[in-house]
């Protein structure tokens, strides 16, 4: 019934233009206003497209939104850095990161995980091409 449809994700944010200028000025993303402004839509290199909408009360999502594969996850996180990016260490659970920031399991890709003006959980993992 829905698999022909052009399904797209979305989430939540508690200021819609820090969100414009986090996501299309510190990470590059290309990012359109929608709706007379009302609404943001990421366009990602995969085609996809995201929606992102004002909640006035708002709480950031605990689980990741957004995973952005990279090449190089360490020259990737340092350039983020520059741009006033700050990476989350973890020690719970299954999740264990470095004082660096980064996961490296036997099972998976090195990761990173940070967080938007909003607190919303986004990453970069290392995938070579």
């Amino acid at each position: 019934m829905l698999k022909d449809t052009k399904a797209f994700s979305g989430f939540s944010v508690d200021d819609i233009q820090r969100a414009k200028e986090f996501y299309s000025h510190t990470l590059g993303l290309q990012v359109s206003e929608v709706y007379n402004g009302q609404l943001l839509e990421l366009h990602l290199a995969s085609g996809m497209k995201v929606l992102i909408y004002p909640k006035a009360n708002h709480t950031p999502a605990t689980f990741t939104i957004l995973n952005f594969p990279v090449d190089n996850l360490e020259q990737t996180m340092e350039e983020l850095g520059k741009r006033g990016i700050h990476f989350e260490i973890y020690n719970e659970g299954d999740v264990k990161t470095d004082k660096r920031g980064i996961s490296s399991s036997t099972n998976g890709p090195k990761i990173a995980w940070f967080k938007d003006p909003a607190g919303n959980i986004l990453s970069i993992l290392e995938q070579k091409q």
